[in-house]
């Protein structure tokens, strides 16, 4: 069995792992939007409320699918085409659901130079757990009702304005920042009014990601590194989770829960994370790896502490995490 080595690949599982594909980018890219589209198709042709929640959950899981996407673009492993990778990753992916593909992909790669260390930007994430019950529904209840989604956005309205003594130079600086999450958003609500359904953005595409979105992106945040094994070893402080096609489809969309193979081979596709899997298992890394079956699992871990503490933080740390997670 292994006990102190580490993953190696041979050339040819190397070159597998690491080759992209154009065509694949596309599918990728063209599955969320279609998933979305037929969605909000469903709810218009049959309006109840029970289709409307089901819309909503499956819209915001196709949102959080866009920002795994662009995450994959961060890495340049969307596209092989890297014009292609940067364009449609930012335009299609990124700036719709309010994330900057130019700004996240430096932060992002901090990340990964410096896991679960001191220096790692997304320390402040997982930090804080385990935390209590009582804890984690204040923070659920707050997403849900979209308290998190807008607090997010006014944390990221604050840092882009600055502290300019000019109003109109605090605009012009939010403007040039947030220009294309704009433009973006205007032409998914000119789709939705053409197609005679203006209502469609607000109910469908806004309410999804200021409310479901964030629900499921606290859940993936949590699961990836909270109350892991060992912060110092690769194999152990990050976590993948194992679930059925059911919860990756609401929770974990194009293959986010192989996060420790992610870590382990950055250079890969989603779509490849599975066999990279695979390939570790079949090397005896198993009973090493920082692995969890199911979601339920990860949280009964994340939430087990008996003390309630509301807080975790000052109130610039707390907007801080707000805009982060």
């Amino acid at each position: 069995m292994v006990t102190d080595a580490q993953p190696v690949l041979s050339p040819e599982q190397d070159a597998y792992l690491r080759s992209r594909s154009d065509w694949m980018g596309a599918y990728l890219v063209l599955h969320a939007w279609g998933v979305i589209a037929l969605a909000m198709a469903f709810f218009i042709a049959w309006p109840n409320p029970l289709s409307f929640v089901i819309a909503v959950v499956v819209i915001g899981g196709r949102q959080l699918g866009l920002a795994i996407l662009m995450h994959d673009a961060a890495h340049r492993a969307l596209f092989k085409n890297t014009r292609l990778n940067d364009t449609l990753g930012a335009f299609l992916c990124g700036w719709p659901v309010g994330a900057s593909l130019t700004l996240y992909r430096p932060y992002h790669l901090s990340h990964h130079r410096h896991t679960q260390q001191k220096e790692d930007p997304d320390l402040i994430l997982s930090a804080p757990f385990p935390i209590s019950q009582a804890s984690f529904w204040r923070k659920m209840r707050r997403d849900i009702l979209g308290l998190t989604g807008y607090q997010r956005r006014m944390e990221f309205f604050r840092m882009e304005m600055g502290d300019d003594p000019s109003r109109l130079q605090r605009w012009l600086n939010l403007w040039r920042a947030e220009k294309y999450f704009v433009l973006s958003n205007a032409l998914v609500f000119a789709v939705c009014a053409a197609a005679g359904v203006w209502w469609a953005y607000f109910a469908l595409w806004l309410l999804p990601l200021l409310t479901w979105y964030q629900v499921i992106s606290r859940i993936r945040n949590i699961a990836e590194h909270a109350v892991v094994g060992d912060n110092d070893d690769r194999l152990r402080n990050t976590r993948t989770t194992l679930t059925n096609w059911g919860m990756r489809m609401v929770l974990a969309p194009y293959w986010v829960n192989y996060h420790l193979e992610h870590h382990l081979f950055v250079f890969t596709p989603c779509w490849k994370l599975p066999t990279a899997h695979r390939m570790l298992i079949a090397q005896g890394f198993g009973p090493r790896m920082e692995l969890t079956h199911g979601y339920r699992q990860v949280l009964r871990k994340a939430i087990s502490n008996p003390h309630d503490d509301p807080d975790h933080g000052s109130p610039a740390d707390q907007r801080k995490r707000a805009a982060l997670i």
